[in-house]
C-alpha cells in the first residue's frame, strides 16, 4: 500500500528552524520525485521543494530560495527538508508528495501520492 507519512512539524518563533522528514512506503521509490508542498486556509496549495531521487535534482519556490533545503536518502526512503529562518508567512499545513518521474520538475497534477500532512506554525 503506498504511503507517505510526515513527521517533525511543530512551532517555532520566528527566525527558527525546523526540519520535516517524509518517510515514504510501498512503491518504488526510484521511480519517482519526491515535493513538499505547503497550503493555508484561502490559498491554492503551493510547491516548496522537490527532488529527483535518482539525480537528485532540486527546484525551490522563489519564497524559500536560501533558507530551505530538500534532500533525500534513497536507503532509508526519506525525504528531508531543512527550513531555516522561518517567518510567519510559511505557517502552513506541509505536505510531502510523490510524482511518478518524467519531465522536471514535475507539473502540479503530476503529484498523485500524497501525504496527511504536518503543521508548521511560526509565531513570536
Amino acid at each position: 500500500q503506498m504511503q507517505l507519512l510526515e513527521f517533525w512539524g511543530g512551532s517555532v518563533q520566528p527566525g527558527g528552524s525546523l526540519s520535516l522528514s517524509c518517510v515514504a512506503t510501498g512503491f518504488p521509490y526510484s521511480d519517482y520525485h519526491m515535493g513538499w508542498f505547503r497550503h493555508t486556509p484561502g490559498k491554492d496549495r503551493e510547491v516548496v521543494a522537490t527532488i529527483a531521487t535518482v539525480f537528485r535534482w532540486t527546484y525551490y519556490a522563489d519564497s524559500v530560495v536560501g533558507r530551505f533545503t530538500v534532500s533525500q536518502d534513497s536507503a532509508k526512503r526519506t525525504v528531508y527538508l531543512q527550513m531555516n529562518s522561518l517567518q510567519p508567512e510559511d505557517t502552513a499545513m506541509y505536505y510531502c508528495a510523490a510524482a511518478r518521474r518524467g519531465i522536471w520538475p514535475p507539473r502540479r497534477y503530476e503529484y498523485n501520492y500524497w501525504g496527511q500532512g504536518t503543521q508548521v506554525t511560526v509565531s513570536s
